[in-house]
């Protein structure tokens, strides 16, 4: 693991290798690095992937899925989106990466020695730049492909945008040559922990076909500017494409289940845990990070993540702090089921809003333990909008105590260096039951059992189970993507299931509330029962005001942090418009609609 911190610290490969003479030892100077004396051995390729690691998403507050439905904050990054406010001129397009995936990928046809000897990084050249294609498909739909090394004169820098489907197709072919070239999770040894393993190229292809798939059942053909070109060498849409993908997610996730060797991250037996497993995963450092004494050697939930550590590679980030004020929704709260297993609206445990407090008891420990850690709800608050926004609930992913005078844990000055999660074995579980509920309409005990139960053990709720859903008139789809909702809040997934579900305008496009205050009808310690704000609200602090909205306890007046009457999400936001500067560079680039 410090090795590859190291080199990912570093940032490019002749610092690289300059700065550790161990990995080049064979080599001539650094001041004579060139291609005629670079990738002639196996350790030139694995020293120029650490660069590529640098690509992964990592501690930055734009990937928590600020501004949607889930979040109660109205600014920060994910503004855009969350308000239908994309610019022209605003979104990153870069293929800078993709270019040293290429060379990398052109260098391995070259090299002189046994191919087995790089294939482990030929495996990482191939994952990265399906990486890389991915988020350009999802942010902008159709792009040119590029496959290899270009010139400034090269044709292809001129070329008309692929269509999306061409772009999925290069993306699996990409991650098909990956798995056939990475190790296992289990052959990765120690010093390279973090590095990309082949169970984790299965996990992301999934999510890939998966992201399709739904996308084009619900979404369609509509908002990509070039995602209906067929002819001219172009892959068009195919109506099979989405069962055929759909049953690969089923058999990848199988895969990794079954093979990869992971499990849930679940310390709740011990009594020193508190039940809060879901909150000390994510600021899992050494032993001293939680009080069961647990260290990352013993997460085998993370399977591709981004890797940090306090000596080699810290966050460089206030987490907690931050982190702190991504305040859930009143959308989030009533989304997490109670002890029986049913959402609130149905489920007799529930207990209102009446006192503070009681709308979290009898609820899943995931809504527990992200909004409070491991304390109790307060009881003391005074609901104030102050000058940042706030819902009347914190956020307690990512940070590791309660800000106050007296932290109870340890230092919040950006020196925190615990892993950032991308994808984890949880998120496989609920990949797998998806699937097989748009591939089949429903899904067998037995198969719940095998993914969503298990996450749902650990939240402490009762079983998702078909006898569950059908006497109480639930949806099964619907629950599923519940569980998905609740279980990788803030993970950086909720716009892009929103997209891919093709529900982005009317999940978006609602005020974003915060506490139930109540009325004269309805009493809670916010208002009392002639309806006057007693002395733990502070209405005028709420610009705007308070909305009724539905409720678990039925038709109710909250707070509102964020109003409707800001945001103005239309169908074209599904994707994002290709910059006015790549148009001027190239005027064959055809402008998604609306744009």
């Amino acid at each position: 693991m410090k090795k590859l911190i190291y080199f990912i610290v570093i940032g490019t490969l002749f610092l690289a290798a300059s700065s550790c003479q161990d990995n080049f030892i064979e080599l001539t100077p650094p001041a004579q690095f060139t291609d005629e004396v670079y990738f002639k051995v196996s350790s030139d390729f694995k020293a120029y992937t650490a660069s590529f690691y640098g690509g992964l998403p990592g501690w930055d507050f734009g990937t928590m899925d600020n501004s949607s439905d889930l979040t109660a904050n109205g600014n920060g990054a994910g503004f855009d989106l969350g308000h239908g406010t994309i610019s022209l001129g605003g979104t990153s397009w870069s293929y800078s990466g993709i270019r040293s995936y290429n060379i990398l990928l052109d260098k391995a046809k070259e090299y002189p020695g046994n191919e087995v000897d790089i294939a482990q990084y030929v495996g990482e050249a191939y994952f990265f730049r399906a990486f890389a294609y991915f988020n350009l498909l999802k942010t902008f739909g159709g792009v040119p492909v590029v496959t290899s090394i270009l010139d400034i004169d090269s044709p292809e820098l001129y070329a008309p945008r692929n269509s999306r489907y061409e772009v999925v197709d290069q993306i699996i072919s990409d991650l098909d040559a990956a798995i056939g070239k990475l190790p296992t999770e289990q052959a990765i040894g120690s010093d390279d922990k973090g590095r990309i393993s082949k169970w984790a190229a299965e996990a992301f292809k999934a999510q890939v076909l998966l992201y399709e798939a739904t996308w084009e059942k619900y979404v369609g053909q509509g908002p990509d500017g070039d995602g209906t070109t067929a002819g001219a060498g172009k892959a068009g849409y195919d109506a099979a494409d989405v069962d055929q993908y759909l049953s690969e997610v089923v058999t990848l996730t199988e895969d990794v289940m079954t093979n990869g060797g992971y499990e849930l991250w679940n310390k709740n037996d011990d009594p020193l845990m508190d039940n809060a497993s879901h909150w000390y995963l994510f600021n899992l450092e050494d032993a001293g990070s939680n009080p069961g004494g647990y260290d990352k050697t013993t997460n085998k939930e993370y399977i591709l993540y981004q890797v940090y550590d306090y000596t080699y590679k810290q966050s460089g980030k206030n987490l907690t702090w931050t982190g702190y004020q991504l305040y859930p929704s009143r959308k989030f709260v009533d989304m997490a089921v109670c002890k029986d297993g049913l959402p609130p609206e149905k489920s007799s445990q529930f207990q209102g809003y009446h006192t503070r407090g009681d709308e979290f008891m009898n609820r899943d420990l995931r809504l527990i333990n992200y909004v409070y850690g491991s304390e109790e709800p307060s009881t003391t608050l005074t609901l104030d909008y102050g000058s940042l926004g706030f819902s009347g609930y914190g956020n307690m992913k990512y940070a590791v105590y309660l800000p106050g005078p007296e932290p109870n844990g340890r230092r919040t000055d950006g020196t925190e260096s615990y892993d950032y999660p991308i994808i984890r074995l949880a998120e496989v579980y609920l990949m797998y039951a998806e699937a097989l509920v748009e591939l089949n309409g429903g899904i067998t005990d037995e198969q719940l059992n095998a993914s969503i139960n298990k996450l749902r053990d650990r939240a402490a709720v009762a079983h998702l189970t078909n006898e569950l859903v059908n006497v109480n008139g639930l949806d099964l789809l619907t629950e599923v993507r519940r569980e998905r909702a609740v279980e990788l809040y803030k993970e950086g997934k909720r716009f892009d299931d929103l997209k891919r579900w093709g529900i982005l305008e009317e999940s978006l496009n609602a005020s974003h509330c915060g506490m139930v205050v109540g009325d004269a009808s309805y009493s809670t310690e916010f208002k009392d029962e002639q309806g006057n704000a007693t002395a733990n609200y502070l209405p005028n602090s709420y610009v705007w005001g308070e909305e009724t909205v539905e409720t678990p306890s039925g038709e109710l007046k909250c707070v509102v942090v964020d109003s409707y009457q800001n945001i103005t999400v239309s169908s074209k936001h599904y994707l994002y418009p290709i910059p006015l500067s790549q148009m001027i560079l190239n005027e064959d680039l055809l402008q998604n609609p609306g744009y």
